[in-house]
């Protein structure tokens, strides 16, 4: 899978002529998810309607965008605002026998996957988690939440949704517009043109009207969790920093912006870390996602710590996403 991985990106990203042979079936690929747009639309396939209103924050590209980050940022901020608030997710790589699956900080992460273990974990809100995203929704309805917050899930048209934000990571949107399998794009670039908000995050953002600014906040110890300290801590440091995310790069160059000196340890997106990956012939500090801190807890040793990530919306973007869904 890792190797697959790696071939994709070097196939996406640098010169490739296996890209152009490939295209055609990158017009196949965009054609196919226009018309399975079009029979949504259309109402040929079922969309379901849920008693709340449904924010959906995706993404057009595969890859990591900041979709959990933004979805934990507007939760959170929601709940501050006295709304009881739900997020549905997809619960990848979770092994339960039975969903929808409603997620608490003590539900195992192999049940429900990491993705939803840290949303239970660091959003407040209500997780429900399944690859059913309307029964999902229908689960937190149910439980009088009055907003739901999808978390992924863009090209997922049976739950219909009120607002639509297309996260994109300008490090990476401008360097190849073409559908899978010649691009990283799930559906093609005009796709944005139908969303409400399109937000970026990445070094770049200046030609964007919204933005998502992403950072390290602080680190806390796996091995001791309450224990947190400042990033300045790892500052002009050398750090092992391990990733098993859809684009591990963004973590190492998120770090190497707030002043560390990152060594490098990519890993397969939701990839389920052992002992031995943690590791290494030194008393450096191992820094990783809180994604993938959440399968690591019960092996860690004490200088594995887990970057506390802080996202935040911009001013302007938060206004107009609250003047659309009538909250004052």
């Amino acid at each position: 899978m890792w190797r697959g991985e790696r071939f994709l990106q070097r196939l996406w990203y640098a010169k490739s002529l296996l890209r152009w042979l490939l295209f055609p079936l990158s017009l196949i690929f965009c054609s196919g998810v226009r018309l399975r747009r079009w029979l949504y639309r259309k109402e040929v396939f079922a969309s379901r309607r849920i008693d709340a209103q449904v924010i959906v924050v995706g993404n057009i590209s595969v890859g990591g965008t900041g979709k959990t980050p933004m979805v934990i940022s507007l939760a959170r901020l929601m709940q501050a605002r006295g709304y009881k608030t739900g997020i549905v997710c997809r619960g990848y790589c979770g092994k339960s026998h039975h969903w929808p699956v409603l997620v608490t900080v003590t539900t195992p992460v192999n049940l429900v996957g990491d993705e939803a273990t840290l949303l239970a974990r660091k959003s407040g809100a209500l997780v429900a988690a399944g690859p059913d995203r309307a029964s999902s929704a229908k689960l937190l309805s149910d439980m009088d939440c009055s907003i739901i917050i999808s978390d992924d899930g863009l090209q997922h048209y049976s739950l219909q949704r009120d607002i639509e934000i297309a996260m994109i990571n300008t490090d990476t949107h401008a360097e190849n517009a073409l559908c899978l399998p010649a691009g990283p794009l799930r559906e093609p670039v005009s796709r944005l043109q139908t969303v409400d908000f399109v937000v970026c995050s990445g070094k770049d953002v200046r030609s964007c009207a919204w933005r998502f600014d992403r950072k390290v906040a602080s680190f806390w110890q796996l091995t001791a969790p309450e224990n947190q300290v400042d990033f300045a801590l790892f500052q002009g440091s050398s750090v092992h920093a391990v990733a098993g995310i859809a684009f591990p790069e963004s973590f190492f160059v998120m770090l190497e912006r707030a002043g560390l000196r990152v060594i490098r340890h990519p890993y397969p997106d939701h990839y389920w870390f052992c002992e031995a990956d943690l590791l290494f012939d030194d008393d450096l500090p191992v820094l990783m996602t809180e994604k993938d801190a959440v399968k690591c807890l019960d092996f860690a040793h004490n200088r594995c710590w887990a970057a506390n990530e802080a996202g935040e919306p911009d001013f302007g973007f938060i206004q107009a996403l609250m003047a659309r869904l009538g909250i004052t």
